[in-house]
């Protein structure tokens, strides 16, 4: 087995081998003059398991062309099998037809992979589980819920919690966590007038007196958790602390965040830290590596890698 890191999050693919206790494969990723992406494999791969950890995170363009590259010099290369590690899938949240003559570019993303020479693909919290269809090859979807209701459980010491989905199509995600937390649910009505600006109607369930826990697979703007988190705290919650999967954080997210009544925003390093994020207060990271690299020695042993959630 080896395992090989692009450049979109080499700390995790660092944390990721230290976890399986290799070293990572060597390898140079670097532009030409023009910014063509040029990759060369500097071990010998031939009948290799290789695994590619790439996010397709901003920038998400040359991140993906990145990985897109590796893979073919992989297969060409002779591998045995190749599996990309994309602890972010970005192009998810293009997942159908939002209007006429609209792409559906995860679809094509999803092609694209194929076709470069991956052999099965390992995500995170996909933002739609359909995407897993998109692709003709194995795809393991894995979940970031037993991680945060460790961290919630380590953090409350048993105080009354309420779950809440941000919006009406978290709920299944939001259920899951607080089943595993034996806490009740809460949900935020909203209407999305334009891409990137919510606009927080009302709030379905009881949250008076409790500490809501808000959680959502991708924070982009902020501006859902932020809007919702008014809402929480104008609806009589104790307080509010956010967990997401992935931190986009785009634009002055970081600030947005900071300026709000959330105590915490909590995210996993699927998508690396930006300075922002390291130096604000109320923001911080778990980590995935040892999820990641467990799921990758079962995959290498052809072990069950489902049963790592029951």
């Amino acid at each position: 087995m080896k395992v090989l890191a692009c450049n979109s999050n080499r700390p995790l693919a660092e944390a990721i081998s230290a976890y399986l206790n290799i070293e990572l494969t060597k390898a140079s990723i670097r532009r030409f003059s023009d910014m063509e992406v040029f990759v060369e494999i500097l071990e010998n791969v031939r009948g290799e398991d290789v695994f590619v950890v790439q996010s397709t995170s901003y920038p998400a363009n040359d991140n993906l062309m990145e990985l897109l590259v590796t893979l073919d010099a992989l297969r060409r290369g002779s591998a045995r099998r190749v599996t990309a590690v994309i602890p972010y899938f970005g192009y998810a949240r293009q997942d159908r037809k939002t209007g006429p003559r609209t792409p559906i570019s995860a679809k094509l993303v999803a092609n694209l992979i194929t076709n470069a020479g991956a052999d099965r693909v390992l995500t995170l919290d996909l933002h739609a589980g359909q995407i897993q269809g998109f692709f003709d090859i194995p795809v393991d979807n894995l979940f970031a819920g037993p991680l945060f209701s460790e961290d919630i459980g380590n953090g409350y010491n048993g105080s009354e919690l309420v779950v809440v989905s941000p919006d009406v199509g978290g709920v299944v995600r939001a259920r899951g966590l607080a089943k595993r937390l034996d806490a009740d649910l809460a949900i935020i009505d909203k209407r999305r007038e334009q891409a990137g600006v919510s606009e927080v109607m009302h709030i379905i369930g009881d949250v008076t007196g409790r500490h809501c826990i808000m959680v959502d697979d991708i924070c982009d703007s902020a501006g859902t958790l932020c809007n919702a988190a008014v809402a929480l705290m104008n609806d009589g919650a104790k307080s509010v602390d956010a967990y997401v999967t992935h931190g986009v954080l785009s634009g002055g997210a970081v600030g947005r965040v900071a300026a709000s009544p959330l105590e915490r925003l909590v995210m996993t390093d699927s998508i690396q830290a930006t300075e922002a994020v390291r130096l604000a207060n109320n923001v911080r990271q778990l980590t995935v590596a040892p999820l990641l690299g467990e799921a990758i020695n079962r995959i290498s042993q052809e072990a069950s890698v489902s049963s790592l959630f029951n």
